[in-house]
């Protein structure tokens, strides 16, 4: 008969990448070791028989700002781990602005990785960054096991993470490529935006034209094509970027995209306050019906939160002088679910969306999925629940969230990490490198 399991969880609906299906997982050292039958599960130290409750991966979310250190009042490891555990949230990757220092060189990854030590409830990896000046340095984060390196094309909002202009861009991508590495780019056209002029929602995203992300996202497109780079766009906002991505893809150019929750659950039409101001904007609700088509057809690759919070002083009235981000890690998995239902998407698309799409764009060939030699990172969800959010009671440090207020379904039962159920009481979450789980 052999060793029992250590962990085995049963579900009528198990999400695997085939779909939906009866099945008993069944655990060992923290890895998926067997996938069994419903109804013939094997001996295992601890079992969970959720019956009809539908047994996710573990999300992946690839774009989450922590902060820490030095900006850890706005968001810190221990509290963005909580969130995430709370959202069905397994794995993250930190970008490398808004702490200080940011992750521009080893250096700095260490300080941050020092940062983390013990602190996280959910796996953790870590994104680079690509400034002007820091060419050098690419190459040995890449060789210390970040995930790939961001840049601006546009003011990033903090001056410590410059921009690169055009033959910066060249430049980094030509050294990406060099050792095959990921170069991950905020996409829009500085040119193209302008002084919003008023304090209103409207004067806001009038600054920001769906234009500025086109040019932007093409001349990423021009150059990953030029160098031979692997490229990928954060959080497309605009409908306009999507048939230069299509064509993009078709033609063979090494290029990805995402988007986040907020452009797909969210309109222009409904902002009612700076909690909703993010770059690029929401836009209108045709815009957000764009986006959706675009995940249905592989076009864009997953959905993360670019959790990007603040302190609450710093979301005035004013949209111009308010601080730009979307507070969401916690409530990305109800929110898309909500939506996604409402269209005749399903659970196997939510997760392909939000754990196996960005899993891979990310070098994590162990997460995002059920199945065998995969890490245990499972997640018991209930979509018929529905809730009110109220920011009180979510787990991110600072309690402003656009979400406040919303009804939603879906609502997140246990999230086991590596095959034990997170307990915030002992963070168990590993700092993670590329390719390693």
């Amino acid at each position: 008969m052999g060793e029992p399991y250590d962990l085995v969880v049963r579900s009528r609906r198990t999400v695997t990448p085939e779909g939906e299906r009866p099945l008993a997982v069944a655990v060992r050292g923290g890895v998926i070791a067997a996938l069994c039958p419903y109804d013939e599960p094997p001996a295992a130290e601890e079992s969970a028989d959720l019956g009809d409750l539908p047994l996710l991966p573990g999300l992946v979310d690839s774009h989450v700002h922590v902060n820490e250190p030095g900006r850890t009042h706005w968001e810190g490891f221990a509290t963005a781990t909580r969130a995430a555990a709370a959202g069905g949230v397994t794995t993250i990757v930190d970008m490398p602005l808004n702490s200080l220092p940011p992750t521009v060189d080893v250096a700095a990854l260490e300080v941050k990785r020092k940062a983390a030590e013990g602190r996280c409830h959910v796996d953790t990896g870590f994104w680079g960054g690509a400034i002007p000046g820091n060419l050098a340095d690419l190459r040995p984060l890449h060789e210390a096991g970040v995930m790939g390196v961001k840049c601006f094309l546009s003011p990033s909002g903090v001056d410590e993470f410059p921009s690169l202009d055009r033959d910066g861009l060249r430049a980094a991508l030509a050294e990406v490529a060099a050792f095959d590495g990921l170069l991950i780019a905020h996409a829009e056209d500085p040119g193209l935006l302008s002084d919003p002029g008023g304090p209103a929602y409207d004067d806001f995203l009038r600054s920001r034209p769906q234009e500025a992300e086109r040019r932007a996202v093409e001349q990423v497109i021009a150059l990953a094509a030029e160098t031979g780079a692997r490229a990928h766009i954060v959080h497309v906002s605009a409908a306009a970027c999507v048939e230069p991505l299509r064509a993009a893809r078709a033609a063979g150019v090494r290029v990805t995209a995402e988007t986040c929750p907020h452009y797909l659950t969210l309109a222009a039409e409904q902002v009612t306050g700076p909690a909703y101001k993010c770059c690029p904007p929401i836009r209108e609700a045709a815009n957000r019906d764009a986006l959706w088509q675009a995940l249905a057809d592989g076009v864009l690759m997953g959905i993360v939160s670019d959790h990007s919070p603040s302190t609450p002083d710093l979301k005035v009235p004013d949209f111009a002088a308010a601080w730009g981000g979307i507070s969401s890690l916690q409530v990305g998995l109800p929110a898309v679910w909500t939506a996604a239902r409402a269209r005749g998407h399903g659970l196997a698309d939510v997760a392909r969306w939000m754990a196996e799409g960005p899993a891979r764009l990310a070098g994590l060939p162990h997460k995002g999925a059920i199945r065998e030699g995969d890490d245990a990172d499972l997640v018991a969800f209930d979509p018929d629940a529905e809730f009110t959010v109220d920011v009180a009671t979510l787990h991110h440090r600072n309690p402003v969230s656009p979400y406040h207020g919303a009804r939603l379904a879906g609502v997140v039962h246990t999230t086991w990490l590596r095959g034990t159920p997170v307990d915030f009481a002992r963070p168990r979450g590993r700092l993670l490198t590329r390719g390693a789980r």
